[in-house]
């Protein structure tokens, strides 16, 4: 939810993602096989509100959620419908991309949303006013951090961070990606790619999906119950 890597190599695509929460909100479900408007999906599900920030369908289409948009923005006291909500709304379409130009977000509080859909990347935001869709360059690495979380110059610390870690290693793997999202700056509880804010605000699960042809592979990591959950399946 707060910082979310896309790296493609070997004709691997890794997108591997940090979710920071809150440790009084409840504790989110492992993934889990769901149907919604009659399509297989996957995803954690936030245990409150009932949505997700990351999640797989059977098409190996991957959606994931960082909170704000470009800039921190000034919270409402209230909002029509939880951003994670609104996840499995575009996912469960026909097309995440027609979908995200045809839905209502008024009323929403502003999000980016990582999308990879038929070996393409886009990044799509919402920032109260207007919603911006960006093609990305699949081929090149990508790093997000949350805006409502970091200030701008720690997410660009922590591109550097992502930027030396790919220089030091010619070849990346799901594993390296997942060591990078677990162990960087282990010392900067504040700022690290693994957070603890005083006990109330923690990275609390790390998520990850690994697509090779027509292989995926979803992994989900519980930092906090030390659990593990692994599923993988074929796209037909």
């Amino acid at each position: 939810m707060c910082t979310v890597s896309v790296v493609s190599y070997n004709g691997k695509t890794i997108i591997t993602s940090n979710r920071d929460e809150q440790v009084l909100r409840p504790t989110a479900i492992e993934p889990k096989n769901y149907v919604i408007n009659n399509k297989n999906v996957i995803f954690p599900k936030d245990a409150k509100a009932g949505g997700t920030w990351y999640v797989v369908s059977e098409d190996g289409t991957v959606l994931v959620l960082l909170n704000g948009a470009a800039e921190k923005h000034q919270l409402k006291s209230s909002y029509r419908k939880s951003r994670g909500l609104i996840v499995l709304d575009l996912i469960s379409s026909a097309s995440v991309l027609n979908a995200w130009e045809m839905i209502d977000l008024e009323g929403i509080e502003p999000f980016t949303l990582v999308l990879f859909s038929n070996q393409k990347l886009h990044q799509l935001r919402w920032n109260e006013v207007e919603k911006e869709t960006t093609l990305l360059d699949i081929n090149q690495p990508h790093i997000w951090s949350s805006s409502t979380l970091y200030s701008a110059e720690i997410r660009q610390e922590r591109a550097n961070w992502f930027a030396s870690f790919l220089n030091q290693n010619s070849e990346i793997s799901p594993q390296d990606m997942l060591h990078f999202h677990r162990y960087t700056e282990t010392e900067n509880q504040q700022h690290g790619l693994v957070i603890n804010r005083g006990d109330e605000l923690k990275t609390l699960s790390i998520t990850q999906t690994v697509i090779e042809a027509n292989k995926v592979v979803l992994s989900h990591y519980d930092l906090q119950q030390q659990k593990e959950f692994t599923n993988s399946f074929i796209i037909i």
